[in-house]
């Protein structure tokens, strides 16, 4: 974790913010966790940051490219983009919200061809499969 915390402290520096206690924390708390949403970013971070104070700081790092929205129908999750954490995609749960990260590099493969198929020059991309996780295809 503190190579991470290396890497968005040199970023924030970099891009002319400061490093400040709370944003490390806010962004301690999405290394290495599945997407969240801002209530759970909130109840995990544990009254430490005010609330207004954390919805500040993900509109800084959305601006920085530091994190990305997940939107989940009108909800979003927040979690960390690929310059800080492993390029992935996203299984969604339409019936309860979850979001099951998935890196499959056949999937990888398929953009890289399809991309050349057609003369593009593919930059980002992000893929979201939409249905319903087991728990909820059981009921």
């Amino acid at each position: 974790m503190e190579e991470r915390n290396l890497s968005v402290q040199s970023y924030l520096k970099d891009s002319g913010y400061n490093i400040t206690k709370q944003r490390l924390l806010v962004f301690n708390s999405l290394v290495g966790e599945e997407p969240l949403s801002m209530h759970q970013l909130i109840a995990r971070i544990d009254s430490k940051i005010d609330r207004a104070s954390i919805y500040r700081i993900i509109d800084l790092f959305e601006k920085l490219g530091i994190v990305q929205r997940l939107n989940i129908g009108w909800k979003y999750k927040i979690e960390l983009t690929d310059k800080f954490a492993e390029h992935h995609h996203h299984l969604t749960c339409q019936n309860c919200g979850k979001v099951i990260p998935i890196n499959e590099e056949s999937l990888e493969g398929f953009i890289g061809r399809l991309a050349k198929q057609y003369s593009f020059t593919a930059q980002k991309h992000q893929i979201e499969i939409q249905g319903l996780c087991s728990d909820c295809a059981k009921n």
